[in-house]
């Protein structure tokens, strides 16, 4: 390949080390885990400080080259894939923890960190981020993509967690938006512009964030269902009766087939909802227990299988956290597509049903946070065969335009990346050209992140 610019400023900048071209690097950075097709970039990059990231920024500015932000590479929509190629900012070593703020319920951490290594350190102080997205995913990666996962419907998505951030801005210079204090009147919430904007506005590369406490124990809960429908009608059964689960997942049937197929377990092959709830006293859990069992056997459940602790909570969970890879391994040589929508939860059955329709005929898996209306759609299939992919892909855009018709949005937690691209007019309306100009005033040259979130 052809090196479109002389590296040699970008080495000055950083050592040798962190600047390559070499074609297995830009390889590595040329997809994440979407079935979207790969694009090389020129160069790839990895600073250490905010000040090196701003000095890296300005010096594409001047010479007119897209910037990428990098984090883990796990996304599921293009989100990081440098489609006009240019320079990766890969933030894998600013993975720094800077503070751990425990009497304030907050820490500070470069934007490279990845959560799960957070957590285990804000563990010592009895604290965590609640954010799961189940992935190995960096904090800077969330807060591009706003993150949520298995814990949203009770402690909510990223944002609802970011205080503070350092941000290099296209034009190279760094802002600081946000505060430590909990609560704030003052201005425009500029931490949450940046927040989902996937790279499209800035490069984060510090993050203040808020903590939670770590429960003292927790109550874990699976049932079995004869429908989709008996499934779905609980969780809206149990958060009625006022209980708060931390998490609520629902599986289809064939989702659990697949686990039993991978992994050699023995579990129902019925519509299934996995549950979590926390709590401070085993007692307390104990009733609370017994009030969703109750629940769930009046719906029809047909199977409960439940336990109190980490131990218990481990061995009902484990395999949820499998269940992507279990995918995958048992349809060797079939690519993902993989997709999530949102709707109010008043609808998440119909749009259980209308997504189980939809890909009733083809190799096809539903799952996703039922508490919080958000499904994902996992298809296998061929991108190489072009009659069958087409197939796919008309029925994952007509679930999304579903999605819409139902109020919610073409994506709950993915983000918009390249694949939903198409989707923002029919859902945002004029306001999308806000967004747009919004876009255009902080990178009027468009070489952040281009060609994503905006054709």
């Amino acid at each position: 390949m052809t090196q479109k610019f002389d590296l040699g400023p970008l080495k000055a900048i950083l050592d040798g080390r962190r600047v390559s071209a070499g074609e297995s690097v830009l390889q590595l950075h040329s997809h994440d885990e979407s079935y979207h097709a790969p694009h090389l970039p020129d160069v790839v990059v990895w600073p250490h400080t905010t000040e090196e990231a701003s000095r890296l920024v300005s010096w594409a500015r001047q010479n007119k080259v897209p910037v990428v932000a990098w984090g883990a590479g796990t996304s599921l929509e293009g989100n990081p894939i440098p489609v006009r190629g240019g320079m990766v900012v890969d933030c894998t070593e600013m993975n720094r923890i800077l503070a751990v703020r425990a009497e304030d319920f907050q820490v500070d951490v470069q934007a490279g960190v990845v959560y799960k290594d957070l957590n285990k350190q804000l563990a010592r102080d009895g604290l965590f981020f609640p954010p799961d997205p189940g992935a190995a995913a960096t904090v800077g990666g969330m807060i591009g993509n706003n993150a949520s996962g298995i814990r949203s419907v009770r402690y909510g998505a990223t944002k609802d967690y970011v205080m503070r951030l350092a941000v290099v801005l296209p034009d190279g210079s760094v802002i600081h938006v946000g505060n430590r204090a909990r609560k704030s009147s003052s201005g425009y919430n500029l931490p949450a512009l940046f927040t989902g904007a996937e790279g499209t506005l800035g490069l984060v590369t510090e993050a203040t964030l808020k903590l939670v406490g770590l429960p003292a124990t927790f109550m874990a809960v699976r049932a079995a269902f004869a429908t989709p429908l008996q499934a779905t009608t609980t969780v809206y059964t149990i958060m009625r009766a006022g209980l708060s689960p931390a998490a609520m997942e629902f599986l289809d049937a064939n989702v659990m087939r697949v686990l039993n197929a991978d992994r050699g377990l023995a579990l129902d092959e019925h519509p299934t909802l996995l549950m979590e709830f926390s709590g401070y006293s085993r007692r307390g859990l104990a009733e609370e227990m017994a009030f969703v069992e109750e629940i769930c056997r009046e719906q029809g459940a047909l199977t409960i299988d439940r336990g109190i602790g980490a131990e218990e909570k481990a061995r009902l969970w484990e395999f949820r956290h499998q269940t992507y890879e279990s995918i995958k391994r048992q349809h060797i040589g079939l690519s993902p597509l993989i997709m999530d929508v949102a709707v109010p939860l008043s609808r998440y059955s119909d749009m259980v049903e209308f997504c189980r329709e939809e890909i009733r005929d083809l190799t096809g898996y539903l799952f996703g946070h039922a508490g919080d209306g958000n499904i994902h759609v996992h298809v296998m299939d061929e991108p190489q065969n072009p009659q069958r992919w087409a197939r796919v892909e008309e029925a994952t855009s007509r679930i999304v335009r579903q999605a819409l018709a139902f109020e919610g949005t073409c994506t709950g937690e993915h983000g918009v990346g390249i694949g939903k691209i198409r989707f923002l007019e029919a859902e945002h309306g004029e306001s999308l050209a806000l967004m747009k100009k919004l876009k255009t005033l902080l990178d009027p040259d468009n070489l952040f992140n281009p060609g994503k979130i905006f054709l």
